[in-house]
């Protein structure tokens, strides 16, 4: 643990201008209607960071938007939906009309791939994807994205290996962190541990910042050290309308609104960008116009009530 504190909080502004630049490979944290980086992929949609490549397991409302905002140049990744809501509508409209290039894996592909990005090797072994037309499909870049061999040391044991990954910058949002980048994380994980030691860079967006010597006394909580993180945002809410456990559900109402105006496209889906991103203030101002205090303190207690 750091003796001496380094104090790694940022605003969003500043984090994305600082760590995420026109073409980089972005990984994205949260999956489906749970721990969305909401926060951070309205921040990149302000700032008009193009031509990004997202990497993931299942991308939902944050691919959506950076894909419906027209910033992404290609996707690798498990699916895009929000579980019962649909499909993340604007990045399958993008995918059916050759807008973006994609490629599609299994979450257990994916995962691996940056498993074998934070372990510093090109490549990683596995049985995903084997028996599936996955690997039949033709990679719209026309590159390679995966590789079928022998077992080595036993006959007719295919296997597939997968291209290592490594981001330029991952997203996400937790539960708590402190100023140095210590994040706790509550709930599930999925992808993100082996993501964030894969990135190059990370920005972390958390309900409540947390001090540091509550950290030193309680080491196993956290879930990611602060070595692997280079920026903190306190912002609570900031996984909206998405759950975030312990703190919120998920509200259906505006997601259900997000994916009325996400598949209905053009000026419609324009209106909610603008509306709700580009004529907002504050991340806060979109809380309010999403939902209001009394919706919000319901979500609040309905999570109160799970636990």
């Amino acid at each position: 643990m750091l003796n001496k504190i380094i104090d790694k909080t940022m605003n969003p502004k500043d984090a994305v201008q600082e760590f995420i630049s026109d073409g980089d490979t972005i990984g994205i944290g949260g999956q489906s209607i749970g721990r969305v980086s909401t926060l951070l992929a309205h921040e990149i949609v302000r700032q008009q960071k193009k031509d990004l490549t997202l990497v993931g397991c299942n991308l939902s409302l944050s691919m959506d938007l950076l894909v419906g905002a027209k910033l992404v140049k290609r996707t690798e990744c498990g699916s895009g939906s929000f579980e019962r809501f649909g499909t993340a509508f604007q990045w399958r409209n993008a995918i059916q009309n050759n807008l973006i290039e994609f490629q599609d894996y299994s979450h257990l592909a994916m995962a691996s791939r940056f498993l074998a990005g934070s372990l510093g090797i090109p490549f990683i072994p596995t049985k995903s994807m084997l028996g599936t037309d996955l690997l039949k499909k033709q990679n719209t870049n026309k590159i390679n994205p995966f590789e079928i061999i022998n077992n080595p040391w036993q006959k007719d044991d295919p296997v597939v290996l997968l291209p290592a990954l490594q981001p330029d910058v991952s997203i996400i949002h937790a539960q708590m962190a402190d100023k140095s980048g210590n994040i706790i994380i509550e709930g599930f994980t999925t992808h993100e541990p082996e993501m964030i030691k894969a990135s190059k860079k990370v920005i972390v967006s958390c309900e409540k910042l947390i001090d540091s010597e509550f950290v030193k006394s309680h080491p196993e909580k956290i879930s990611i050290p602060y070595i692997f993180i280079d920026a903190v945002i306190e912002q609570p809410l900031g996984g909206y309308p998405t759950s975030v456990y312990n703190y919120y559900e998920h509200d259906s109402d505006h997601i259900l609104y997000y994916q009325e105006k996400a598949r209905s496209g053009g000026k419609e889906y324009s209106n909610y960008l603008d509306e709700y991103i580009y004529n907002c203030k504050s991340f806060e101002e979109y809380i309010q116009k999403s939902a209001g205090t009394n919706k919000i303190k319901a979500l609040k207690d309905s999570m109160l009530k799970l636990l």
